[in-house]
């Protein structure tokens, strides 16, 4: 079986914020990058499956952080990959530690593969490599599933439009885009004090460049509701922030 990989950060200026800590958007960047070199690492990265017209996408995350790095602070993300349950979603984990070993996060991704052609979903054991023992890892994950964001009724909109800075390699809206967003329409006031939180984000449809996107938000207690409709005011993506 697997191994977990061990994958090392710094706060860097660009990473923090007025508070002088890591952002939100920061942390899930780096818990991404992670996922994209562990893939890379083992021979099943996106610019792999590109070759065949297929491709990685998140379709589900979750993120629980007990707080946020120091700028200039030193930190390791481990990841690690469990065995297929789906046929469709493989489920990659990660742990964050200080440089002393002392965890302060931990996250869940589901992915899928698709197909660019048919624009769908393409069953796992079909993708040479995913299925290799020495992959996988049995240490249970971390952190709860991502849970199910639903009935988001805005009380405050903004519009966005994409733009070539919005675009990922896969020709649509980047996940960090999503959550800038998001955050962008917070209250300034809950990122004035740097706090534990639980992100769940759920990504439905595609966004692409030249759409304009709505951005819904609304606060209940202290969780904090977001929805995004793609430029045919379909649900793109909806997203759950509870401040604890």
């Amino acid at each position: 079986m697997g191994q977990k990989a061990i994958y090392n950060f710094n706060a860097a200026p660009e990473k923090v914020d007025f508070t002088l800590h890591a952002t939100i958007e920061a942390i899930c960047s780096d818990i991404l990058n992670v996922a994209g070199a562990d893939a890379k690492k083992n021979g099943i990265s996106a610019d792999v499956l590109m070759q065949q017209n297929r491709s990685w996408v998140l379709s589900r995350l979750s993120v629980e952080l007990d707080r946020l790095p120091e700028q200039y602070e030193e930190y390791n993300v481990a990841t690690w990959v469990n065995p297929h349950t789906s046929r469709f979603i493989s489920t990659r984990n990660f742990e964050l530690s200080d440089v002393n070993g002392n965890t302060f996060g931990r996250a869940l991704s589901q992915w899928c593969v698709i197909d660019f052609v048919r624009r769908m979903p393409v069953v796992l054991e079909e993708v040479e490599g995913l299925f290799d023992p020495d992959y996988y890892c049995d240490e249970q994950s971390p952190c709860e599933a991502p849970r199910k964001v639903r009935g988001v009724e805005p009380a405050v909109t903004r519009k966005h439009e994409v733009r070539y800075s919005d675009i990922d390699f896969n020709r649509h809206v980047n996940t960090m885009r999503y959550i800038r967003m998001m955050l962008n329409t917070l209250p300034i006031e809950y990122l004035t004090e740097p706090r534990p939180l639980r992100l769940d984000i759920h990504f439905a449809k595609e966004c692409h460049l030249g759409e304009v996107l709505t951005i819904g938000y609304e606060q209940r207690d202290n969780v904090s509701l977001f929805e995004i409709r793609n430029g045919e005011d379909a649900v793109a993506c909806t997203a759950a922030i509870e401040w604890r």
